[in-house]
């Protein structure tokens, strides 16, 4: 190729690429004009992390209390707080209960393979609670002992106390009125039975009986 064939060739390259606008020059082609402000950075989308720690168990077995409850979950992690939910009268358990472990991700991981766990023929119902979801009272009082009342010696002072002789006979009264209201169904039943005398209902001064000093 001679010289003049090579000029040729190299002016019909540099007409054919003047066609085409160049990015890097300042008349680039409207469609592709910077944003106003300059170019916009995009934020970083970080993964959510779960701060969930804490458990609700449900459908816990009978005998499946907090000392038992605290040494088996304990393989998994360290726990935090732990209760269970009890009667406030009788101080049975109403079988659900929560639990707090010290890491969020133990807590992940126990949820995940407790949940429909076959524990002494219940299958336990484990979720995790959002943290937004805790109620604010409801570690209150967790570690607090349940002691049940003694409906049974609380009855037996009452019947046992002293008492003023109105207060006896007013007590009489409503035991002979109770023994007649049964003889009355008995004999309406058509049963032959002779109910006993009441004991202590004629006497005029039992023991437990306080007399007004003058």
């Amino acid at each position: 190729m001679g010289a003049k064939a090579r000029k040729a060739s190299k002016k019909a390259i540099k007409k054919a690429s003047s066609q085409f606008p160049n990015s890097d020059s300042k008349t680039a082609s409207a469609d592709f004009l910077p944003l106003e402000g300059g170019p916009r950075e995009i934020p970083e989308t970080k993964p959510l992390q779960n701060n969930a720690a804490v458990l609700y168990v449900g459908r816990i077995p009978h005998g499946f209390y907090e000392k038992e409850m605290e040494a088996y979950f304990q393989q998994f992690g360290a726990i935090k707080r732990l209760r269970i939910a009890r009667n406030k009268k009788t101080g049975r358990s109403k079988h659900f209960g929560f639990i707090e472990f010290e890491n969020p991700q133990v807590a992940e991981v126990v949820a995940d393979c407790m949940h429909n766990y076959l524990l002494f023929e219940h299958l336990l119902q484990v979720h995790l609670i959002p943290p937004e979801h805790v109620h604010p009272k409801l570690w209150r009082g967790f570690n607090y002992k349940f002691k049940p009342v003694d409906y049974v010696q609380i009855e037996r002072k009452r019947h046992n106390k002293v008492r003023t002789l109105e207060e006896h006979k007013k007590l009489v009264e409503k035991i002979i009125k109770r023994d007649t209201k049964r003889r009355k169904r008995i004999e309406a039943a058509g049963i032959d039975y002779e109910c006993p005398e009441i004991v202590g209902s004629g006497q005029s001064a039992p023991k437990k009986i306080k007399f007004d000093e003058d």
